[in-house]
């Protein structure tokens, strides 16, 4: 962050002064966990479910604090914020919130983010929206803009109302690109996000099934995703997938300049002759009005060539020339864990960990991939061990059983089920035409550990992925487990 005292901070987020005269200047980070805090640094007091960060105080300024954005009155140098209304209070989920003070630390922090980013001339700020693919995009076009200069970029998924600010934060007088990711669970969420730090370019990626229980059909999360274009300004940038119709209409609702990516032909940058290799990287030519060049991507699934191409996007509109653009994605590497993460044992077993999460989607693009790396000119025996699919409402077992047929369609070996919640996942498949042992439904994660570490075979493949709330990682990290890499 750039460096603040506390007489700013307090102006900037409408707080005021406690145990202070204002004088003390934040030159260190903004941190939220007293453990990440260095000397110099201004300590977030974020009530929580579990712990409240005001019983860290005395901690966070042993650990060199300049200061504290608290809720209440602490024995340290602090500014104090306002409460907040009911209807931001309600408009911010913080579990256990219960008097306010959580959304209060966070809209200070908001207010804190968007002082610091005003102030950043040379600052270009990047958001990346959609139902999946965000951090994998995210981590591509900082890795495309960093030659470019000093980028900051989130680590992982941290892309909420706390997430987003505090990486905003991250930016000092130096930085040049803020790649952000904006995530939304009701309408209006990405445009309050975009008052934190506004976009100059805007990405949206697609709009799919992720929080379908929350939003009620695809056309609402369409206008909630199409918050991030309508925010840009005219001298703006709206990066649309031609290949999403629902994404592709947004063009309408903005005053920026529309580039479209994707393999469509009226695509502005695109991807042409996509061929994969037997660990399902994809190759291909990038064509852009700039030129031509190839790409062969490091990342494992045919979904990472629209990724490719929106970073490319990006770059390209910075001032970025084709053939290093193409020479980037190429060089590009798997920063954020339990996506698409691919290991293979000394024995030969392959372990796709994408665990993270999952959404209908990026199911069948994680399956898709596991059928590449399976069914080449040396066939190899696919496993894929799924678990419930999260925040899907009234769809829950319409779409849980459509991946189960998705998953025969496509010839993947073995399917093991695990939860009864995904249970409709295994009454798909049989009822696809699954046989025998071909799928298999199990209790739980333990039960999977149990069933692959007793059958799985030298050279086979195994994708691990479901929502976060299945805890599926356990599996990947069983089956990695004092094996050989």
């Amino acid at each position: 962050m750039i460096p603040l005292s506390l007489a700013e901070i307090a102006q900037a987020v409408g707080g005021r002064l406690h145990n202070t005269d204002g004088s003390p200047v934040v030159t260190g980070s903004v941190e939220f966990d007293s453990r990440q805090l260095g000397d110099g640094g201004l300590f977030v007091a974020l009530p929580g479910e579990k712990v409240d960060g005001h019983d860290f105080v005395a901690k966070a300024v042993a650990s060199g604090a300049a200061g504290v954005l608290a809720a209440r009155e602490v024995d340290a140098p602090s500014v104090i914020v306002p409460p907040v209304s009911e209807a931001h209070h309600g408009s911010v989920a913080l579990t256990g919130d219960s008097d306010g003070s959580g959304a209060a630390v966070l809209a200070a922090l908001a207010a804190l983010a968007r002082h610091v980013v005003d102030r950043l001339e040379n600052l270009t700020v990047v958001g990346i929206t959609g139902s999946s693919g965000k951090t994998s995009t995210k981590d591509l076009i900082a890795q495309v803009l960093s030659p470019m200069g000093p980028t900051v970029a989130p680590p992982g998924s941290f892309n909420n109302e706390l997430g987003h600010p505090w990486t905003a934060l991250r930016s000092d007088a130096r930085t040049r690109f803020l790649v952000l990711e904006l995530s939304a669970r009701g309408v209006g969420h990405i445009a309050q996000l975009c008052e934190v730090a506004p976009p100059r370019i805007g990405v949206v990626l697609n709009v799919g099934s992720a929080h379908l229980g929350e939003f009620g059909t695809r056309e609402d999360i369409a206008r909630t995703k199409g918050e991030l274009v309508e925010s840009l300004p005219s001298d703006g940038v709206a990066v649309l997938n031609a290949d999403d119709p629902l994404v592709a209409a947004m063009a309408e609702r903005t005053k920026a300049k529309v580039v479209l990516v994707g393999q469509s032909p009226k695509a502005d940058v695109r991807a042409e002759d996509v061929e994969l290799d037997e660990q399902a990287r994809a190759r291909f030519l990038l064509v852009a009005p700039q030129g031509s060049a190839r790409v062969e991507l490091g990342l494992h699934g045919e979904h990472h060539v629209g990724n490719a191409l929106s970073a490319a996007a990006v770059a390209l509109e910075l001032g970025a020339g084709v053939e290093e653009v193409a020479q980037r994605l190429s060089g590009a590497q798997r920063v954020s864990q339990r996506r698409m993460e691919v290991t293979t044992r000394a024995d030969g077993v392959t372990v796709v960990n994408d665990s993270y999460n999952a959404n209908p989607e990026s199911v069948r693009a994680a399956l898709k991939t596991l059928a590449a790396m399976t069914h080449g000119e040396q066939p190899r025996r696919g496993w894929a061990v799924l678990g419930v699919m999260g925040e899907l409402g009234d769809d829950h077992i319409a779409a849980h059983d459509g991946i189960g047929r998705y998953a025969v369609r496509l010839d993947v070996s073995r399917l093991v089920v695990v939860g009864e919640q995904a249970a409709p996942m295994h009454q798909g498949a049989y009822l696809e035409g699954s046989w025998g042992e071909e799928s298999v439904l199990v209790p739980d994660v333990d039960a999977a550990i149990a069933l692959l570490r007793d059958q799985v075979r030298e050279g086979d493949v195994v994708l691990v992925k479901a929502s976060k709330v299945a805890g599926l990682w356990r599996v990947a990290d069983a089956l990695l487990e004092g094996a050989g890499q």
